[in-house]
């Protein structure tokens, strides 16, 4: 397990519904993006798998966007073959990104398929050369896990830790995958969390009561926001 290095400055944005959520997450993608694009000229992405990202996905691709600007990454991925239906990139291509102009070579998906450490080598090459990402999109697991850090594993919080990391034994199946490490994924200038679901009640009181799992070892310089149903936080907790 690793330790927090850095204390994380979290702001929590509340949502009635898992609708007014995701819309408010599609129009923050768009404009960070837009804004991006305005002053760099690319906007760099890492995308989060699940089932609220995905109805995020499915939004964008109506979108009216400038995609051949967008480069997108992946937060993780399970060591499966490409075309199994649990792939995060699968799920990705199938719900937005078959249906919008971005360049396929501007999809960077994780080799997973090559074995966790192969992978995880490649991935820390393909991330090398960007200084900071634009947006981050995370999602928090039952256990507090976000991306695939797990508790009781390593989370590659140093300055010292490779950009992507193998994972094994992982708690949930597959027990194989690959990860951005929590300190290449804190290389950004914006993160969101995407929480959804009476499933992660106990996961985000564990967070809001400063108890160390893994999704607090995100620590990007700006913050994080945290776009959480109301539902999940004590009354006025938000």
């Amino acid at each position: 397990m690793s330790s927090l290095q850095i204390k994380q400055n979290c702001r929590w944005q509340t949502y009635v519904t898992s609708a007014e959520l995701e819309k408010r997450a599609v129009q923050t993608i768009l404009h960070s993006a837009q804004q991006s694009i305005r002053q760099r000229g690319i906007f760099y992405i890492v995308l989060a798998g699940g089932t609220t990202p995905r109805r995020i996905y499915e939004a964008l691709r109506v979108a009216d966007a400038d995609w051949t600007n967008w480069q997108v990454y992946f937060g993780d991925e399970r060591c499966l073959p490409p075309a199994h239906a649990e792939r995060n990139s699968l799920m990705a291509a199938q719900a937005w990104l078959d249906h919008v102009p971005i360049p396929r070579g501007q999809i960077h998906a994780i080799p997973a398929e090559n074995g966790a450490e192969k992978a995880a080598a490649s991935y820390t090459q393909a991330v090398q050369n960007i200084e900071l990402f634009d947006l981050v999109l995370l999602g928090l697991g039952e256990d507090g896990h976000t991306a695939s850090l797990f508790p009781e594993h390593d989370w590659g919080t140093t300055r010292h830790s490779a950009g992507a990391i193998a994972v094994h034994d992982a708690p949930k199946p597959p027990p194989d995958r690959v990860s951005l490490s929590a300190h290449r994924l804190s290389a950004a200038r914006e993160v969101m969390f995407l929480v959804t679901g009476e499933s992660k009640r106990q996961a985000v009181e564990k967070w809001r009561n400063g108890i160390n799992i893994p999704a607090t070892a995100i620590t990007p310089a700006n913050g994080v926001e945290i776009y959480i149903e109301a539902g999940l936080l004590p009354p006025g907790g938000g």
